[in-house]
């Protein structure tokens, strides 16, 4: 079965949680999940961001909910990778 291995994600986000601990939350999803997020663009209530999630078969779903809890809004998925086993 295909599992994503690298996520790629613009994400707006507010002040709050901080970047700290926005990635904490998301990094805690998965046992093996490594974050790292990039502010972009920083305006009075919000934060452009790029948040990129490698692990061995991230749940997008989980992020996505996970992301909309904190506040915050995927904009884009920008990057992709996956890996699938072979049938042969």
């Amino acid at each position: 079965m295909p599992q994503t291995r690298k996520l790629v994600l613009d994400v707006l986000k507010p002040h709050q949680p901080n970047a700290l601990d926005f990635s904490l939350s998301l990094a805690g999803i998965g046992e093996d999940y490594r974050v790292r997020l990039t502010v972009t663009e920083v305006d009075k209530k919000t934060e452009s961001t790029i948040v990129t999630i490698e692990g061995r078969d991230i749940s997008f779903d989980e992020i996505k909910t996970a992301i909309e809890q904190m506040g915050a809004s995927v904009h884009s998925i920008d990057e992709v990778e996956v890996s699938g086993s072979s049938s042969i």
